[in-house]
């Protein structure tokens, strides 16, 4: 029972070490921040910015996605769907974020929003709209 012990006392040191060495990691040197992303496949073009500009880590706050085509024609009717999370943490977002309005040409309400960590935060969005389905990711710094 002893050993037992020592060995699960081991293994938790060992996952603690790990996670530590995980969440102090420095920020990739080429780090992308653009605010406005094309799409992987190139149907749209997206740009997102916090509906209140002085949003703070820890809070709910809503963030406005525009979505267009490569031309910078409106995509209306589009459906949006969100996921996201640490990549240098190995979690997911701390809440599920929801569409939940079409605000008009081109534009998305997303509600629920919560970066409760500071560091690299990716925002993955998959836009559906006119049968087309295509993902961006946007990163995001919180300090």
């Amino acid at each position: 029972m002893k050993k037992i012990l020592i060995l699960v006392g081991i293994i938790i040191l060992a996952v603690a070490a790990f996670v530590a060495f995980k969440m102090f990691q420095p920020l990739p040197e080429n780090l992308d921040t653009a605010t406005t992303q094309t799409t992987i496949e190139g149907h749209y073009s997206v740009t997102v910015s916090p509906e209140n500009a002085d949003y703070q880590r820890n809070s709910l706050h809503n963030w406005i996605v525009e979505v267009t085509t490569p031309d910078g024609m409106p995509v209306e009717d589009a459906q949006i769907t969100i996921d996201g999370g640490m990549p240098q943490h190995g979690h997911g977002l701390p809440t599920s974020p929801q569409m939940t309005q079409a605000l008009g040409e081109g534009r998305y309400k997303i509600e629920g929003v919560r970066f409760n960590m500071r560091g690299w935060w990716e925002f993955k969005l998959t836009i559906t709209a006119n049968n087309t389905v295509d993902n961006v990711t946007f990163n995001l710094v919180m300090n």
